[in-house]
């Protein structure tokens, strides 16, 4: 009986799917779990080893729990709107929906072959209309809800109104815009429709509003901050400029608090729990209100200009008032075009242009440039009324707080620097403390000086007392704030969510629900419009028929029953903000999900996704799970108890050398390292002069750049296929290359991210055809721990591949099964309940890498024991099962078993099995051992000695000799002396 682990796969794949074996049911007996892996986006290039790293620790822990007599739900499905489908429809023409599907289908057979438990009856795919009709449900719940800060959630906006109607907007305490006027019960009633309209969408939790975005002029669409890395597009590299658009956004900070405290109840990663509050940003302060003042002709002094030219400030030092020597703005204020003199005017627009280009991150991370430029405006100090010049630079970022600071120079470095590089006064108002090197930013060691009323107050007092003074002044209060800022929600894309939206007037109304899904239409081209409109602009029938609630041709807009429709589509992070609560209840029609379903699954139980999302699709799924919570839908307002972030296989590229300025000569690693490092000077002129032959010019100076080359051109070696490198592309086929001395051409090994774009990915087709899926399975738990990156060699799975070998012939040998009805040794025993032991704690550890080692061990033991034994090959069967599935399944229908053993009861560990009974002792001669001899551990010292000095042994070494001492420890030695 042979180990033909490709039949055995295929075989007991087929067996799952027709099964459904791992099909969850809402209704059961069992005691639920819920194990759930990020769900992929099905890129064109397939999945590579790296990618199912996270799935395969998923999928062990989700079949332990199984064998725990869990209810498991364990769906997968996929993230399919995407921008690389669209690109690549801009590039073929081909329908992005087409491309999604081809790409799902290589996704889901990868996904087969290496043998997970998902229910795949339970499959999602976010741009299915049946879908993204409840991504647009929640849209217009998020629409039509306000946050109420009385009642500390969303509560439905026609309350708001109720409120605005009976007694105006004073009393309301709602998360809104800033700046909103004030008005009675009695001017609300006499507002017109689009009034009222334009003043909700002041409090509504997704809004129109002008904002500061990241624009991609090449990719012609808006891009999130985590979708730029280095001040370029992540997809492609394009330039990315700031700039203000009309979009769409969220109101996330109403929920900026409770996203905070929701983090002490969920057992998350602390690093990812970190950057989520770094990246929420509270702070405690105060609001400062700086009056604008204009330059006079006239008089050296400055006056007030209208009351409307206001700077608002958010610092938590409002001790450090009286240190303020200059304000800084945004660039991209909205005041600066305000308030900037006609002689600054120049400087001030080719800084504001040059700053557009570099990204938010950016300049949040430089902080070793200063610039700036002056506005020729000042500021009149709250307490002092002295001007203060006010400067913009690119360290204030606009959407952060206000757009605006207070600089204080003295306690603040980067104001420091700042006021240090343009010579701008740094007034010291620390008592005791010496400024001339650096600035003062020690809360608890502060003394406020030359500060007037606050003088010679700690940091907490001067606080205190500087909120008190602003506030009787109206010129400031306390306040905390939050870096959180709101989120751009609208794309200028063709493959993402089509909004729910039409206008009238201007404004966006609602699709009632009951029409929903609003389906993407065709167009001709993917790209944006001539006139600049976001691709939807393209299509011809879009707009909405208000008497017969259908989307109708373009022509037939009128602007009184058919309006047009929203062109710009959502986010990628829309449907992946909810996915988790449609997998409970997938084929629901009328809801998002029933109530039985989610009151039965509640929440995820793990979660297990990659770092990388903790400030994108972690946080605003947080803020979607809180709204729907607020407003009934879900039961609980955190969707993942548990979450573990897998890390990182990495690839190991290989680069070619190349002489600079000589692009098609290539060199031999061993070549390059001499010229480059060698301290042998004839070696290093052999090898130069190899290159000089080459290129013909005795006065090259040389020099190499490398550039990657395929990995599947390299041998275990490290040895270039030379002719499959010339025939990879048109401009390195007449390549010359520089060999080593046997003629081999040597590439350079790096160890990095596995991608496409590095040559560097290991195909898991190939893994799975050369080795099995079980064999992949264990080697990439084997590599290391869970959450640590650790490179691929593909070489390192034959250690893998033979211990399934090995495992195999325990059970099995040329004749068949030889498991026998045999009884356990003690020693059989002693080694089965050692591995349940380990193994149980390192599942529920995650530690799957020592599982593997622990299985090694275990299979070594028992061959070695010579054990047949059922009972003991039967249980360590159901231990392998969640790793190595297929060989497991295989087994266990030969020992007879007609049912999966997915479902087998998982081994009790009994620690009888471990207590040892007996010694070993070494019985040793004036110091050496001579043999060995087991006595049990609760003999006398008396009896051990007796039976020692009978045995043949002893006997035999004395030779007639009476011993002079005989030393016995018991549990350890026996030494006999003379």
């Amino acid at each position: 009986m042979k180990y033909h682990f490709n039949e055995i796969e295929a075989k007991w794949q087929k067996y799952w799917a027709e099964n459904q074996t791992f099909k969850a049911e809402n209704n059961s007996d069992k005691p639920k779990y819920y194990v759930l892996d990020m769900f992929p986006y099905p890129s064109g290039a397939g999945l590579h080893v790296g990618h199912p790293l996270g799935y395969i620790a998923s999928d062990i822990y989700a079949r332990y729990k199984r064998h725990q007599g869990f209810n498991v739900l364990h769906p997968q499905g996929y993230d399919s709107f995407g921008l690389p489908a669209e690109q690549y429809a801009i590039q073929t023409g081909q329908h992005p929906a087409i491309t999604t599907a081809e790409n799902i289908k290589t996704y889901r057979r990868q996904l087969d072959q290496i043998g997970f438990s998902f229910d795949w009856s339970r499959e999602v795919r976010t741009s299915d209309p049946s879908y993204y009709k409840w991504t647009q449900w929640i849209f217009i719940q998020l629409f039509n809800s306000w946050y109420n800060n009385e009642s500390d959630k969303a509560e439905d906006i026609s309350e708001l109104e109720r409120i605005f109607s009976s007694e105006g907007n004073a009393n309301v305490n709602a998360v809104c815009d800033d700046n909103i006027e004030p008005f009675s019960a009695e001017a609300w009633n006499g507002f017109d429709s689009v009034k009222q309209q334009q003043i909700l969408l002041q409090y509504r939790l997704t809004y129109l509003a002008e904002t500061e975005v990241n624009w991609c002029p090449a990719l012609g669409t808006v891009l999130a901050n985590d979708e730029i890395v280095n001040g370029v597009s992540e997809r492609g590299g394009h330039p990315v400029i700031r700039k203000k658009m009309t979009q769409w956004s969220m109101r996330i900070s109403a929920y900026a608090e409770r996203l905070l405290q929701g983090l002490d109840k969920i057992d998350w990663t602390d690093s990812l729990k970190e950057s989520q509050r770094n990246w929420i940003g509270k702070s405690v302060g105060a609001s400062v209100s700086f009056n604008v003042l204009a330059n006079n002709e006239n008089d050296s002094h400055a006056e007030l200009v209208e009351a409307s030219h206001k700077i608002e400030v958010f610092t938590t030092r409002p001790d450090t008032i009286f240190g303020v020597s200059f304000m800084t703005l945004a660039p991209e204020h909205d005041l600066v075009s305000k308030i900037t003199t006609p002689e600054q005017k120049a400087e001030v627009e080719a800084y504001i242009a040059a700053t557009a280009k570099r990204s938010e991150r950016d300049r949040m991370a430089d902080v070793k440039t200063i610039t700036g430029a002056f506005t020729g405006a000042y500021a009149e100090h709250p307490f002092t009324k002295a001007p203060i010049p006010i400067w913009i630079g690119d360290y204030v970022l606009a959407g952060y707080g206000t757009g605006a600071v207070m600089s204080v120079p003295s306690g603040d470095q980067r104001d420091y620097d700042f006021a240090k590089h343009f010579n701008i006064p740094i007034p010291n108002i620390f008592e005791g403390v010496d400024i001339s090197e650096e600035a003062f930013a020690d809360k608890d060691k502060t003394v406020i000086a030359n500060s007037d009323f606050l003088n010679g107050m700690n940091y907490k007092k001067a606080t205190k007392r500087a909120i008190y003074e602003l506030e009787q002044m109206g010129q400031g209060e306390g306040k905390t704030n939050y870096r959180l800022r709101d989120a751009v929600f609208s794309r200028q894309r063709y493959w993402g969510e089509p909004f729910p939206v039409y206008y009238v007037n201007g404004m966006p109304q609602m699709i009632d629900a009951e029409h929903l899904p609003i389906k993407l239409p065709e167009v001709e081209k993917y790209l944006p419009t001539e006139t600049g409109e976001p691709p939807l602009g393209n299509a011809t029938v879009w707009a909405w028929d208000t008497i017969n609630n259908k989307v109708v041709s373009n022509d037939l807009i009128d602007n009184e029953t058919i309006f047009p429709l929203e062109l710009n589509t959502m986010p990628g992070w829309a449907g992946s903000s909810w996915y988790f609560n449609r997998y409970m209840d997938p084929d629901n029609q009328n809801e998002m999900a029933s109530k039985e379903a989610m009151d039965y699954w509640q929440d995820v139980d793990l979660y297990i996704g990659g770092s990388e999302h903790a400030t994108g699709h972690l946080l605003y799924s947080r803020f979607w799970q809180k709204f729907l919570f607020d407003k009934g839908v879900v039961p609980v307002d955190e969707y993942a108890k548990k979450l573990i972030n897998q890390g990182m296989i990495l690839g190991t590229s290989a680069f070619v050398y190349r002489v600079n300025d000589y692009p098609n000569v290539y060199v031999s690693k061993g070549v390059a390292d001499i010229i480059s490092s060698s301290k042998d000077t004839n070696k290093v002129v052999d090898s130069v002069n190899l290159i000089v032959d080459k290129i013909g010019k005795p006065d090259l100076i040389i020099g190499f750049n490398s550039i990657h080359t395929d990995v599947s051109f390299v041998n275990s070696s490290d040895e270039l296929d030379i002719e499959a490198f010339k025939n990879w592309r048109e401009e390195y086929k007449n390549a010359e290359f520089i060999c080593e001395e046997d003629g081999t051409f040597k590439v350079k090994r790096e160890v990095e991210k596995m991608s496409k774009s590095k040559y560097n990915v290991v195909n898991p087709d190939n893994i799975v055809t050369d080795y099995g899926a079980d064999s992949l399975r264990l080697y990439e738990m084997f590599l290391g721990p869970l959450e640590q990156y650790k490179p691929w060699n593909t070489a390192g799975i034959t250690g893998v591949h033979s211990f399934l070998k090995k495992l195999w012939k325990l059970y099995a040998d040329d004749n068949g099964l030889k498991v026998s009805d045999a009884t356990p040794t003690k020693d059989n025993l002693k080694t089965l309940h050692k591995t349940i032991k380990k193994v149980q704690e390192d599942i529920e550890n995650f530690s799957f890498n020592t599982s593997v080692s622990t299985f090694m061990i275990a299979v070594n033991e028992l061959t070695a024991q010579k054990c047949t034994s059922k009972d003991i090959l039967e249980p360590l069967l159901v231990l392998i099962s969640p790793y190595a599935p297929h060989i497991a399944e295989e087994l266990w229908s030969q020992l007879g078993y007609n049912e999966s053993i997915s479902t087998a009861p998982f081994p009790e560990f009994d620690a009888s099995h471990l207590v040892e009974s007996s010694k070993n002792y070494p019985i040793s001669f004036n110091g050496k051992m001579r043999f060995t001899m087991e006595l049990p551990l609760d003999m006398s010292k008396d009896a051990i000695e007796e039976a020692v000095l009978e045995h043949e042994k002893t006997k035999e070494q004395l030779a007639g000799r009476t011993p002079k001492k005989v030393i016995v420890v018991p549990g350890k030695i026996v030494n006999i002396v003379g």
